[in-house]
C-alpha cells in the first residue's frame, strides 16, 4: 500500500504495509534513525515523534495513521541550522548521560511545551512518561523550568 506523508518538511511516497509501525518507516524506509526502538509497546517514549505537531509513540502506530499527515522527527526539530530552544536547552543543563532515550525525551517535551507554558514539576512528570534509565529527570525539570522561566513549585 502507498502511504504518502510529509516527514520533516519533505513528502514521500512509501510502498509499505499499513500496519507497519511508522518507527520503522522512519528507520528502515527513510534512514532517519534518530528516533529509537526501545520497548515497543509505547511505553518508554524513546520513539517520539511529532504528528502534525503532536507528540506521538511511532513503535506501536501504524504507518497508515500517518498518511497524509506531517511528521517531524528529531532530525527535523531543529529549523536553519539552529537548534530548537529544547534542544539548546538540553546542551545548557547537560540533561543526557548516555544519551539513548533523549531525542524521545526532546521531542516529548517540544510537543507538552507548545501545550503548557508555565508547567509545574507535577506537570512535567504527569505530561512528560518517557523513561530514562540514567534518571536526568531533575535536569529535565530543570531544563523545561529555564524554558517557561518557572521554579517548578506545584500551584
Amino acid at each position: 500500500m502507498a502511504i504518502t506523508l510529509t516527514v520533516n518538511g519533505t513528502p514521500h511516497t512509501l510502498d509499505i504495509e499499513p500496519e507497519m509501525p511508522l518507527l520503522w518507516a522512519l528507520r528502515e524506509q527513510l534512514g532517519l534513525t534518530g528516533t529509537k526502538f526501545g520497548c515497543g509497546i509505547a511505553a518508554c517514549g524513546a520513539c517520539t515523534v511529532h504528528l502534525d505537531g503532536r507528540a506521538v509513540r511511532s513503535c506501536t502506530l501504524p504507518s497508515s495513521a500517518a498518511d497524509g499527515k506531517s511528521v517531524t522527527t528529531i532530525e527535523g526539530l531543529a529549523e536553519n541550522g539552529t537548534l530548537h530552544r529544547v534542544q539548546q536547552a538540553w546542551i545548557d543543563h547537560q540533561v543526557p548521560q548516555c544519551g539513548y532515550c533523549q531525542s524521545g525525551l526532546i521531542m516529548a517535551v517540544a510537543g507538552f511545551l507548545t501545550q503548557s507554558s508555565t508547567p509545574t514539576d507535577d506537570e512535567v512528570d504527569a505530561a512528560v512518561t518517557n523513561i530514562c534509565r540514567c534518571g536526568t529527570f531533575a535536569r529535565v525539570r530543570r531544563a523545561v523550568h529555564e524554558l517557561t522561566k518557572t521554579d517548578g513549585a506545584t500551584a
